[in-house]
């Protein structure tokens, strides 16, 4: 029971009991259930989980400096339009308070004054707060507390990465529910409610607005969702809220089966920093995430930053405006290119081009990046986050120069 006096049968923290036989034969080799030391000496095979080896590593945006290095690139002469940041940098403010952070001294491990400072803004308890080294770091943690080998988990695609890497690493039931190019790829709201009759997920991963895509889905469409699967977890990924114009957060929807990730490495540009946070109106979904969390998760740096920052909110709407400007200015130079421009609510979107990895390369060379969004298995089609509008004139000549069939 919770403390309002609620019970949460399904998707409680995992717990300790056995995985099922039939799991383990299915999921793990005979020679490694069985497996034994040799006569007179110890094991000498240490066999990581079948998981492990199963998962392939999710593909980011950002510098790969072993890339440039190869191709013998300098790093600081990248202009990336391959990540979804602030592109004007983080308030004046936050320099300050990182330069007087004492080095020596561990940081606050629960984030005291980060929490009550975030907890003011969206109205919450401190307690329905937990803190984490950037959003990546909080979904690795629910998936850790919620998830169990076999469980089934509904993943909404296109979409980042990591939710399908996590629910792999622990084991999940993985399924994907995905939008279209010829949609624009806007989700089909009668997909995803008839996936979830059937699946009965334990847990779903939703990233509103989405990455890639940068669609946003009304709170109304997912407040159904919610409501008619309340022994599902639902796991809100609105890392990129703060760039969609008047959107409004699901926190607002108070429901017991919803826990939101945010991260402040996109908008108040601290990625450098890695810091989020997860929220919730049922604080026993955030009591499970805080369980598992690593002591000293988030750095003195980070805190200090995140609560400079906060502290700044002229600062980071006068950026938003500026970037929704920006964007638009990028977005109708490139469809004045010829080059399709699929419909977004942020400031990145997907356009399609043809041959991504070409694409991303022939820019490369001319020291732009942008996202190859092969990984999210669209091989015909670039993400790109507008930035500075100097910034962005320099991508569209650079784009104007570049041989590129009719799409």
């Amino acid at each position: 029971m919770t403390s309002a006096g609620r019970c949460w049968p399904f998707w409680k923290p995992i717990d300790s009991r056995p995985l099922p036989l039939s799991w383990r034969k299915s999921h793990f080799p005979v020679s490694y259930l069985h497996h034994t030391a040799p006569t007179g000496g110890c094991m000498t095979g240490f066999v990581p989980r079948p998981q492990i080896l199963e998962t392939p590593p999710a593909y980011h945006g950002a510098l790969d400096f072993a890339e440039l290095e190869q191709l013998g690139l300098n790093p600081d002469d990248i202009v990336d339009f391959s990540v979804n940041s602030n592109p004007f940098g983080p308030s004046p403010r936050v320099r300050q308070a990182i330069a007087a952070v004492p080095p020596d001294r561990y940081p606050d491990r629960e984030s005291l004054a980060l929490r009550r400072a975030l907890a003011g803004r969206l109205h919450l308890p401190p307690d329905h707060l937990v803190t984490g080294n950037g959003a990546a770091e909080l979904l690795w943690l629910a998936a850790f507390a919620f998830l169990r080998p076999g469980d089934p988990v509904l993943i909404l695609a296109p979409t980042f990465g990591e939710y399908h890497r996590v629910s792999s690493l622990v084991g999940a039931d993985i399924h994907t529910v995905r939008a279209r190019p010829e949609d624009d790829f806007a989700f089909n709201p009668r997909l995803v409610q008839s996936a979830l009759a059937r699946l009965r997920p334990r847990l779903v991963f939703l990233c509103n607005p989405n990455n890639p895509t940068g669609r946003l889905l009304p709170p109304d469409t997912i407040a159904a969702w919610v409501q008619a699967s309340p022994h599902t977890l639902f796991v809100v990924d609105e890392a990129y809220l703060a760039f969609a114009a008047s959107a409004s957060s699901v926190l607002s929807l108070k429901a017991d089966n919803v826990l939101v990730i945010r991260s402040m490495t996109k908008d108040y540009a601290l990625a450098g920093l890695r810091l989020a946070y997860a929220a919730s109106t049922n604080p026993s979904l955030v009591a499970a995430v805080d369980r598992v969390r690593p002591a000293w998760n988030v750095s003195a740096v980070a805190q200090a930053a995140g609560l400079a920052a906060l502290a700044d909110e002229a600062y980071l709407h006068r950026c938003l405006v500026d970037l929704q400007t920006a964007a638009q200015a990028l977005k109708s130079g490139l469809s004045a290119l010829g080059l399709p421009v699929f419909p977004s609510d942020v400031h990145f979107f997907l356009v399609r081009v043809g041959s991504a990895p070409a694409f991303r390369q022939a820019l490369l060379r001319q020291n732009l990046l942008v996202r190859d969004a092969t990984s999210f298995g669209l091989p015909q089609f670039v993400r790109i986050a507008a930035r500075r509008p100097q910034d962005n004139r320099r991508l569209l000549d650079a784009v104007r120069g570049l041989q590129i069939p009719a799409q």
